[in-house]
């Protein structure tokens, strides 16, 4: 169902994989927009445990293609690095293929609204995390996006980097 990489010696493990969405604070997701036009929208996210969450507002383009096709993308940029004398980008990314869902259910959607305020604010106290989703939990939609494959690039040169380290 989803194409190998042609470039089999730049693929990054599934564990290198996951560490990327881990850290990474931003993404680009892709859905099917108006008109069948794609629609790529960048986002803030959490991963865990094979799916990641974002927030939104309750209407919007982004909500009107997810809700039409449920099937996404989504990419992060781990590193994008110019080397103008090599007439290069040293990059690794990764994408996630799979299908979003809205959480409706309450408990769901405030485990996914904690998780992402601990990513982004980590010292911030337990109340006035609590504080701040409750201030915009009215308008608030959250879609969890289970992902079906998942494959990470990185640039020859820093394969050859990191067979060098080893």
């Amino acid at each position: 169902m989803f194409r190998e990489m042609r470039r089999k010696k730049q693929q990054l493990s599934a564990e290198e994989c996951k560490e990327i969405l881990r850290r990474g604070t931003s993404g680009v997701l892709a859905a099917e927009g108006d008109s069948g036009f794609p629609y790529a929208v960048p986002l803030s996210y959490v991963y865990e445990k094979g799916r990641l969450y974002f927030h939104c507002a309750k209407a919007g383009h982004k909500l009107d293609a997810v809700r039409r096709n449920a099937k996404v993308s989504f990419c992060v940029i781990d590193k994008d690095t110019v080397i103008p004398e090599e007439y290069t980008i040293y990059f690794r990314s990764v994408i996630v293929f799979g299908e979003m869902r809205i959480l409706e259910d309450e408990a769901e959607k405030w485990d996914a609204m904690e998780r992402l305020s601990l990513k982004y604010a980590p010292e911030d106290s337990p109340e006035n995390r609590r504080r701040a989703i409750e201030k915009d939990w009215a308008p608030l939609c959250v879609l969890e996006l289970a992902i079906a494959h998942m494959s990470g690039k990185e640039a020859i040169e820093l394969v050859r980097e990191k067979k060098k380290k080893q």
